[in-house]
């Protein structure tokens, strides 16, 4: 790894195929180096995959099968800003159709439990509105969605 800051995800035996779903889901993303372990370990065997280097958007991550201790929680999350409906759509569906679930606001998870933001730079425009009154009512129509529905939105925004 060159990076000298990566992030670190913590999988029960299923970092590699995470990272081969990011790879092939998100752009300038890929999976590097596969690392086994040198010997038993109390999650696995020698052998096994135990860390995957892999980028997501360009970020530098590994996935570290450490077993299942500990779990994925909504405080840590990819934010994806996407620049139209399509892009939109295509990530939050590849997630949910993979075993993943909606959550609200442009959240949803992943099927190992990673949360993802799927936000359009356009709903970041909306609520950061010096219109503070359409801002608001961007805002409020943001509340009420699962996945971000760009045109809604926009006519929010408008009033």
């Amino acid at each position: 790894m060159l990076s000298k800051n990566t992030i670190c995800l913590w999988f029960d035996g299923s970092a590699l195929e995470a990272a081969q779903f990011y790879a092939k889901t998100f752009p300038d993303s890929a999976v590097g180096t596969i690392h086994r372990a040198p010997g038993d370990y109390p999650s696995g065997q020698q052998g096994d995959v135990l860390v995957v280097e892999f980028t997501v958007m360009g970020i530098p991550c590994i996935g570290l099968n450490g077993g299942p201790e500990f779990k994925h929680s909504e405080a840590f999350s990819f934010q994806v800003a996407t620049d139209d409906q399509a892009e939109t759509d295509r990530l939050w569906d590849a997630i949910i159709s993979n075993g993943g679930q909606e959550s609200a606001c442009g959240w949803c998870k992943d099927k190992w439990g990673l949360s993802w933001q799927i936000t359009p730079r356009a709903l970041t425009a909306a609520i950061a509105d010096p219109d503070r009154a359409a801002a608001k009512r961007a805002f409020a129509a943001m509340m009420q969605m699962g996945k971000i529905d760009i045109a809604a939105i926009e006519a929010a925004r408008r009033g």
